[in-house]
């Protein structure tokens, strides 16, 4: 039985603002400037589909650090109660490196591919102790409310800067800047600042559990952080509920975030101008940004399984849709239509998982259920880079993506209802 809560709208805003924070290295970096200068800038002497694959490869890089240290940063993070310490740490290696972009001299692929994957790191791992601490800012009843607040604020906030940076790139000497160049560097260096400056409110104004004893960082304290993670591998077999739904999450959050990471390489593989794939992207988070809170409006009134099964629907429709893209206009539908639909499907995924976990493991289990999640990402963008080089034609890579939609919504819909 869940404990009458004291929350205070200052305090969900104040945990809403981390999203809006954040959201700005997924929106500008993540899915806008980076996959285009990463290609014409830093990698502009390797070919159009290797450097895709190149691009694949540093998401599944971070992807790949932050399976092998979520688990235990979860259950540590349980133990001495200090989610938002951790939070901070994963925050702070974000923003140091998302600034760092700035300083990497044009032809240095390899050092701007290993940065990004750190600052790709940073980003998911706050997004662990984030997630963990939306329990301390909702009941049952009102998380998945909350949890759409976050997802929309997000999408508000990072649209709000990548318009800004939008504008720097299309109007350079407006911003007494001497070149694109400039621009994109200037907007990279924006996004560590935005992101700084929003992560106060949830660390100054957020509440979180304290212990009965002080527990300081000590040995003792990490050999016990690693029991408790074996420990819940035995264990979540008990959860069959929470297991069926981690599978069904894993393969369907590969489709999405190997989507919203590699979109943009993919338009520009097939002839598409990068500023108009920009205002694509503007156009997907203004979509979302009501479509989010409309979602979670929809899956209190009809259930959050149905809508999450249409939000997967619809994304097995954008990957049959892209490979029939040849104008821009194919690439705006399929911006609306994301932006109808990739804020819900998130939204709606936390707020079932966090119905399902246990009491007191809320850090440990967001630590699982981000692992499951970010794990996908070794897979999805190297399956889309490495199959597109491999056959020398993106359409191949993007219909690769159906082989993780498809079973996503079988799994899902086999998950016990008790």
């Amino acid at each position: 039985m869940e404990s009458k809560k004291n929350i205070t709208k200052k305090q969900i805003y104040s945990w809403a603002f981390y999203d809006w924070a954040n959201s700005a290295f997924a929106t500008t970096v993540i899915a806008g400037f980076f996959p285009i200068f990463f290609k014409s800038f830093w990698a502009g002497d390797l070919s159009p589909s290797e450097s895709s694959a190149w691009l694949g490869t540093a998401n599944s890089l971070s992807g790949f650090a932050i399976v092998i240290v979520a688990p235990f940063l979860g259950a540590l993070a349980d133990i001495s109660n200090k989610k938002k310490f951790f939070l901070g740490l994963f925050a702070f290696m974000g923003i140091v490196t998302t600034g760092s972009l700035f300083f990497i001299a044009q032809g240095d692929w390899v050092i701007a591919m290993l940065v990004y994957a750190i600052a790709c790191l940073g980003f998911s791992g706050g997004n662990v102790f984030y997630d963990a601490l939306l329990v301390n800012v909702s009941s049952n009843e009102s998380r998945n409310k909350v949890s759409a607040l976050g997802y929309s604020m997000g999408y508000l906030g990072g649209g709000l800067l990548f318009i800004l940076n939008v504008c720097m790139y299309l109007y350079p000497e407006s911003f007494g800047l001497k070149s694109i160049t400039d621009a994109i560097l200037f907007s990279f260096l924006s996004v560590s600042i935005w992101w700084g400056l929003f992560t106060i409110p949830i660390l100054k104004f957020v509440p979180e559990n304290k212990n009965e004893n002080d527990i300081s960082f000590s040995s003792e304290l990490i050999v016990q952080s690693f029991r408790r993670v074996i420990s819940t591998f035995k264990d979540i077999r008990q959860y069959k509920r929470i297991s069926f739904f981690l599978l069904a999450y894993w393969l369907y959050m590969d489709g999405i975030d190997t989507i919203i990471r590699m979109a943009l390489a993919y338009g520009s593989d097939i002839g598409l101008e990068s500023s108009d794939m920009i205002l694509a992207l503007i156009i997907t988070q203004f979509v979302g940004f009501p479509a989010t809170i409309a979602y979670g409006r929809l899956g209190d009134k009809f259930g959050l399984r149905l809508m999450l099964s249409i939000g997967i629907i619809g994304y097995i429709f954008v990957t049959i849709f892209s490979t029939f893209i040849t104008t821009i206009n194919g690439f705006y539908f399929l911006a609306v239509t994301i932006g109808l639909f990739q804020g819900g499907v998130q939204s709606i995924s936390r707020a079932i998982y966090s119905q399902l976990i246990p009491e007191n493991k809320h850090a440990e289990f967001f630590g699982f259920y981000n692992l499951v999640g970010k794990s996908s990402v070794i897979i999805g963008p190297i399956l889309v880079g490495w199959v597109a080089y491999a056959f020398n034609d993106p359409d191949y890579g993007i219909l690769s993506l159906l082989l993780l939609f498809i079973p996503g919504l079988i799994v899902l819909w086999m998950m016990p209802k008790d």
